[in-house]
């Protein structure tokens, strides 16, 4: 090996190590055979193992000055570095073993991770720059695995712009001399098979750029991390668990979710319960905990803030470091599955909130990967958030669609998930989100409409509805932006559902207002039905109203104690009867009075109080109510579906209206008072003449309530009102509601 080579190699600008490590065909003193390298920082005597069963022992060569004392032996001489020897004859010799006595005085034998072939095939590579591998999270990241009849990691990144890519970790005692990966063309990927890295093993990416500077990265596509602070990825075998939620996944793909109940419990896992010394639960303790309570309640979804890796916990995990790796905080990849597996099998859905809007500017993850603004825009007009001092991603860049589109199935594909909320939809559509003129640039067009990051949407709609039917995606998207989720072919965004943040806003606003002046904002009641038929809509009651000052939801309602919880049974009572999805964040079924902390578990104590036991057990019935009768549900996005019979009467400040299912006989009326004057002998038109049963009364005593109401129910008379032949005389408690089913 000439003195230029080793100079090169050493100073990182060789390119493709495999050019100069491993064994090839030579020539010497006229004879053929095999030339074996390898390059050993430490080695004191190194000798190939044959596979004819013989040895060649490897001499060493002088590294050339490097100019670093971490280069120099203890002696102040330059230490040995390569070793080569050759073989006389043809032989078979990939894979084969190296002996290597180390100056310490150990000795090891392993396989030469330069002595095997690329593992990438040339379609992965294609398929990735083209932007449509679909399951590149098989082919990229760390993948144990046997190559050429020998067990070990595959380890492969993106890089493109890289001069050299090393892999460091536990096993090269994170030196990235010892295992330069192999460049594979102008893909950009760098690859390599290690023998010696095993599964629980951390590693990194030592990435030189062009300029000469070493990044030290995590793995994008690493399953697994350390725990925060520390941020190396872990190898992690992700075939070992044994799935028993086959049943579950087969009705899944036959499920029509837009027509059937669906009741969320959206879940921040941190802090829905803990140890009692503050430690948080693992996965596994968490489903052996929250599965029974949601099947009790009766809720059918569960939905996780994001689980992705993240390294600040008061992010609640909105900014991600590792995509493709669930959080360390509450244990491993399998035992995510488990939880996951647990809820399945009790008939629960599993939906996770993925961020695919931003990214944090952490310097051991995605930002400035190669050296280059390679996952952001490098405008910062395009590719910094300032609101939230994050990055954008590049959506028109094949690979970083790929790899956004791709992350969304794995956790389809992997862990079994349902559905995904995808956060801050809005901030992804507009060029001009969140920016004042100037700070933004418009699209090829003139116009504000972010093109690459609608058609990533599109892809991932439409390949996850192809790849996974019975699965969802649900939009957290604030303006009016038209038809989110309406089909892609028939020019919609494909999302199944999107949630109504008008809504969620309107409520709150009037229910926190005094009753006294309610009358005044009936508007505010009533206008999420002037548009609930235009896209299918999720009611949300969800964690981002509960913190930074904005109070929790019982804490909301105005009035003493008593007039508190009516209020919040009031709220819930009316989120389940209009029309959509119903999503509750924990601690509202008990009426959490605190702001919710993510640092704290909810105030498990507050059910020992008859108030927040009776607001829970309220929950219960209401969920049991929503999903056993049709008209709650069957029809939440059919016009024909709904029917007010009196949102007028603002001088009593009560609201009636109609909810129907398919079947003639799924009728339904609800009445809401919302002032704590009980209104006596009301009249109400109704559509059917018969008795109407008293189904629920949000006001009984079993949820804490003063027990006014009907008793049972009520006969029409044959009196006009509201238009209609049939009408019903009413008692309708104080601050609360009633749903009648006729008979």
């Amino acid at each position: 090996m000439d003195q230029r080579l080793t100079d090169d190699f050493l100073a990182g600008n060789l390119g493709d190590p495999f050019s100069v490590l491993g064994a090839r065909p030579a020539f010497r003193d006229g004879k053929s055979g095999v030339l074996f390298r390898a390059f050993l920082p430490s080695a004191a005597k190194v000798e190939v193992l044959l596979n004819d069963g013989g040895t060649l022992e490897l001499f060493s060569r002088d590294a050339v000055r490097a100019g670093k004392d971490r280069d120099r032996g203890a002696a102040g001489e330059l230490a040995p570095y390569f070793f080569e020897g050759f073989h006389r004859g043809e032989h078979d010799y990939n894979p084969y073993r190296l002996r290597v006595r180390f100056e310490q005085g150990r000795t090891s034998v392993f396989h030469d991770a330069y002595s095997f072939r690329p593992v990438l095939g040339e379609l992965d590579l294609f398929l990735w720059n083209q932007g449509n591998h679909y399951q590149v999270y098989r082919k990229l990241g760390a993948h144990p695995a046997v190559h050429q009849g020998v067990g070990g990691t595959r380890f492969a990144v993106w890089a493109p712009s890289a001069k050299r890519v090393c892999l460091v970790g536990d096993r090269n005692m994170w030196d990235g001399r010892r295992l330069p990966m192999r460049p594979r063309g102008s893909s950009g990927v760098w690859e390599i098979f290690a023998p010696c890295f095993r599964p629980g093993d951390l590693y990194k990416f030592e990435i030189t750029t062009r300029e000469g500077v070493v990044l030290i990265k995590a793995d994008p596509m690493g399953f697994s991390m350390e725990m925060r602070p520390k941020t190396a990825s872990r190898v992690v075998d992700m075939d070992a668990y044994s799935w028993g939620d086959g049943q579950w996944l087969y009705e899944r793909s036959r499920t029509d979710h837009v027509n059937g109940p669906m009741s969320v419990y959206e879940v921040h896992l941190g802090s829905w319960r803990r140890h009692p010394d503050g430690s948080w639960l693992n996965y596994r303790e968490i489903a052996d905990l929250i599965v029974p309570y949601m099947t009790d309640l009766g809720f059918n979804w569960l939905e996780m803030m994001p689980v992705s890796e993240h390294p600040f916990d008061a992010s609640w995990g909105y900014q991600v470091s590792g995509y493709y790796a669930v959080t360390s905080r509450f244990g491993t990849p399998d035992d995510f599955r488990y939880l996951v597996d647990k809820c399945h099998q009790a008939g629960i859905g599993v939906i996770l909130d993925w961020v695919p809007a931003h990214f944090p500017r952490d310097s051991f993850a995605l930002e400035f990967f190669d050296g280059t603004h390679l996952y952001e825009h490098a405008d910062p007009r395009q590719g910094a958030h300032s609101d939230w001092g994050t990055l954008v991603f590049n959506y028109g860049r094949n690979e970083v669609k790929n790899f956004l589109v791709a992350n969304a199935l794995f956790f389809v594909d992997e862990y079994h998930v349902d559905g995904l909320r995808v956060d801050a939809v809005a901030s992804m559509i507009y060029l001009d989100y969140s920016r004042k003129e100037g700070e933004w640039i418009p699209n090829k067009y003139g116009g504000r409409e972010n093109l690459e990051a609608l058609e990533m949407l599109k892809t991932l709609n439409t390949k996850l509805y192809e790849l996974f039917p019975g699965t969802m995606t649900i939009a957290e998207e604030s303006t009016a932006f038209p038809a989110v989720s309406r089909p892609v072919h028939l020019g919609g965004l494909g999302f199944m559902f999107k949630w109504n943040m008008g809504w969620m806003h309107d409520m709150l606003d009037f229910m926190s207002k005094d009753p006294v002046f309610r009358r005044y904002h009936m508007e505010r009641l009533t206008f999420a039905l002037l548009y609930a038929f235009h896209e299918n809509f999720c009611l949300p009651l969800s964690h981002d109203e509960v913190v930074y000052g904005k109070r929790s939801l019982f804490d909301k309602m105005p009035g003493d104690y008593w007039r508190k919880c009516a209020n919040l049974r009031l709220l819930l009572g009316y989120m389940y009867a209009e029309p959509g999805k119903k999503l509750l964040f924990m601690g509202g079924e008990f009426g959490q009075i605190n702001e919710w902390d993510h640092a704290s578990e909810l105030s498990w104590e507050l059910l020992a109080r008859p108030e927040h036991k009776g607001l829970r057990e309220f929950t219960r019935d209401l969920n049991r109510l929503y999903s056993s009768e049709k008209a709650m549900h069957q029809m939440d996005y059919d016009w024909r579906g709904f029917e007010w019979v009196d949102f007028r009467d603002s001088d009593s400040t009560v609201v009636s209206f109609i909810r129907r299912g398919r079947a003639p006989d799924d009728v339904l009326l609800f009445v809401f008072n919302f002032t704590p004057i009980p209104r006596f002998g009301y009249r109400l038109g109704v559509p059917r003449a018969g008795f109407w049963r008293e189904l629920m009364n949000s006001d009984s005593g079993l949820y804490g309530g003063s027990n006014v109401g009907l008793g049972g129910g009520a006969h029409t008379e044959n009196y006009e009102s509201h238009g209609r032949p049939q009408s019903l005389v009413l008692t309708i408690p104080p601050l609360g509601f009633l749903a009648l089913k006729v008979c």
